[in-house]
Order: C-alpha cells, then sequence, then structure tokens
C-alpha cells in the first residue's frame, strides 16, 4: 500500500534464464581437466601430447577430443570421441579429489550471484558449458555449488557452443513455463567465445575477467557488460536486471 492506501502496481518480472560457464567463470581448477584430458589419451592412444598443440579456452570437451585426434592422426568417430571422455570423466574425479584448494577454488562474488538468482521466483539458473555433463559435476561438486544448478546446455548436448547454449536456454524456459522469446537470457562466461555464444543466440553476456581476457577484452568482443569478477560493484544488478 502507498501512503493514501490505495495499493501498489507490483511491475512484473521478465522472466530470465541465467546460463553459468564453469571454467575460467565459476571456478579456476588449476589445470586438472587439460591434465585429465591428456592422460586420457595417453591411457586410449598412447599419446600424452594429443591436446598439446592449441588452448581449450572456450572450447567444449568434444571438440577438444576431436581436435586431439586429428592432431594425432586418428581418424575421427563417435565412438572414438566417446571412448576418449569415458576414461577423462574417471580420471577427472581422481584429479579434481587430489588437486590443491589453493589453485581449486570459486571465483569471488559467484556464489553470492548464484544464490541470490535462486531467491527469485521469476529467474531459472541454469549452466552453459562445454564440460560434458558429467565433468560439470565433477568439478562443480568439488566446491559444493553443483546442486544449485538444476538444468544446463552442455557439451554432451552438441560441440557448437551457440547450440547447446540455445539447449540450456530452452530447459530454463521450460522450467519457468513460458517459451524461450519470453525470456531475457543472459550468458555469463570469461571468453570472446561466450560472447559470441550469447550474441549467436540474441542474449546478453556478462564477462567477468576471471580468466585469461580482461573485461575491457570482453567489452571489445560485444559482451553487454564486463566486470573483473561479479563481486564487483555494480555486477549483481547487471546480473538480475532492473529491481
Amino acid at each position: 500500500m502507498n501512503p493514501s492506501g490505495a495499493p501498489v502496481s507490483v511491475r512484473a518480472m521478465k522472466p530470465t534464464v541465467l546460463l553459468f560457464d564453469i571454467d575460467g567463470t565459476l571456478v579456476t581448477t588449476g589445470g586438472v581437466g587439460r591434465i585429465a584430458m591428456e592422460r586420457a589419451f595417453e591411457a586410449t592412444h598412447g599419446r600424452r601430447d594429443a591436446c598439446s598443440g592449441f588452448r581449450m579456452d572456450g572450447m567444449t570437451d568434444r571438440g577438444i577430443v576431436r581436435t586431439s585426434l586429428d592432431a594425432i592422426g586418428v581418424p575421427v568417430t563417435s565412438d572414438g570421441v566417446e571412448a576418449v571422455l569415458s576414461v577423462y570423466v574417471s580420471i577427472l574425479e581422481e584429479e579434481v579429489a587430489r588437486a590443491d584448494p589453493r589453485t581449486y577454488r570459486l571465483h569471488p562474488g559467484m556464489a553470492e550471484a548464484v544464490d541470490a538468482a535462486l531467491a527469485l521466483t521469476h529467474v531459472a539458473v541454469g549452466l552453459g558449458t562445454g564440460n560434458i555433463r558429467e565433468g560439470a559435476r565433477v568439478k562443480l561438486t568439488r566446491v559444493s555449488i553443483y546442486d544449485r544448478f538444476r538444468f544446463g546446455g552442455f557439451g554432451c548436448d552438441d560441440e557448437d557452443r551457440p547450440t547447446l547454449i540455445r539447449r540450456g536456454a530452452e530447459r530454463g524456459a521450460a522450467q519457468l513455463g513460458v517459451s524461450l522469446e519470453a525470456c531475457r537470457v543472459v550468458i555469463i562466461g570469461d571468453t570472446p567465445k561466450d560472447v559470441a555464444a550469447a550474441q549467436a543466440l540474441g542474449a546478453e553476456s556478462i564477462g567477468v575477467g576471471t580468466g585469461r581476457f580482461t573485461p575491457e577484452e570482453l567489452l571489445a568482443c560485444g559482451a553487454t557488460h564486463a566486470f573483473p569478477d561479479l563481486g564487483a560493484g555494480g555486477a549483481l544488478q547487471a546480473l538480475l536486471g532492473p529491481a
């Protein structure tokens, strides 16, 4: 009620889907993903150097395996990719379990931002990541945040990042009970590939300088907003939208 006793109209908040990247965005892992992938190739093909010739930033797990198989001259097949990924997840469990907590941690402001979003009924909070689902589970369980994400678009949905991001957005819209077209969609990531995926979807993007790229570089790539991390001033407002 306002001071005159008349009812105050409450503006309906637009349904919002938030999709968080994992590596470099939610967490720093100290390189355990690369180590696990190198070991997986050593176990399956006797080549620990299979993925040494390129950076993995922003790539999907399937894309990493496909590129690595091609680099060592192994024919790329769906079964071959799956064989490496199966071994990779098993090794990833080992590497994550023994990772040094000084180098394996959540980035500043992430847990608080996720919890603030989860408290809002018009917001669906999920993952938008190149990790396959099981890899995402392993990495985020270590820092006790995996169960906060109720859906996602994963590297096992598609090798193409914009396509898997769209799949995650569709799942978020379904959770809210509305069409994707009715939603505000925000991609949170640390690489130009996250920004590009958001642009392909017609979504907003929030860049975080917690990976290899600075906020300025991410803005130059077309990020809607960019911050050093989600604990920075104005970041939470940009994430959740106008009050």
